[in-house]
């Protein structure tokens, strides 16, 4: 019975904080269609993601989700590069555009194509693949992610390529270090356990804290693609094991 009744409870939060975030996002993504042409990339990123603070925030009051966050000194302060974390939940879209700014993601092109989120989504420069297309996704993925490097643009890459339940690794591809190579900027890596309080696809959350952790810099120089892709993963996997992922 006591289950019973904490499963209900959390439903009805949810749908408390989706009676916000829907209609608060329509609201806020069309009046970032409009601002948008009239704005550079600097300020229409601020503009469009100010809503991701209203989410974090939002989830904390309706579903009790909290966020810790250890080795945020380890973000560089300056120039581009190129931050891979794990993906698990809805959580990291939403949270890593308030941590990581300006950015680029790498995302699926279906996202683009949900009504008012994923158009306001579609004017902060992501790096839409078309998984359908894989032989041409790497290609357009080390072609547009380098330029976005050189603009100065940090981008942003899941490198299981899908959301993976807990309790599942999933495979880490070699793009994210293939990129950092093309261009000449570190790799961070980010890892998080939003997926225990907020599954993939779940409409409930659970209470509690979602611990990120931000790993120091990994350099590229003289380096090759494997020496690099293996310190990445090495990394991911360590701390993926010590917050009971896997």
């Amino acid at each position: 019975m006591s289950e019973q009744k904490t499963s209900v409870l959390q439903y009805i939060r949810a749908s408390i904080y989706y009676l916000g975030f829907y209609p608060l996002t329509i609201i806020h993504s069309s009046l970032s269609l409009i601002v948008s042409p009239v704005l550079n990339f600097q300020q229409r990123f601020k503009f469009i993601t100010l809503i991701n603070y209203f989410y974090i925030f939002w989830l904390r009051i309706c579903c009790g989700v909290d966020v810790k966050i250890t080795g945020r000194e380890h973000l560089p302060k300056d120039g581009a590069y190129v931050a891979v974390a794990n993906h698990s939940s809805e959580w990291e879209t939403l949270f890593l555009q308030t941590f990581v700014r300006p950015q680029c993601a790498v995302l699926k092109k279906e996202l683009l194509s949900i009504p008012f989120f994923g158009w306001a989504l579609g004017l902060l420069k992501p790096i839409a693949i078309d998984r359908k297309q894989r032989r041409g996704a790497l290609k357009q993925l080390l072609t547009e992610g380098k330029s976005r490097l050189e603009e100065g643009i940090p981008v942003v890459i899941f490198p299981q390529g899908t959301r993976v339940p807990v309790g599942k690794m999933g495979k880490f591809n070699k793009g994210g270090a293939m990129l950092a190579l093309s261009a000449g900027v570190p790799v961070v890596p980010i890892i998080h356990n939003a997926g225990i309080y907020w599954p993939g696809k779940s409409f409930t959350k659970t209470p509690g804290v979602v611990q990120v952790h931000v790993g120091e810099p990994i350099p590229v120089e003289g380096r090759t693609v494997d020496e690099v892709h293996t310190d990445v993963v090495n990394w991911l996997e360590k701390h993926m094991k010590e917050l009971d992922l896997v």
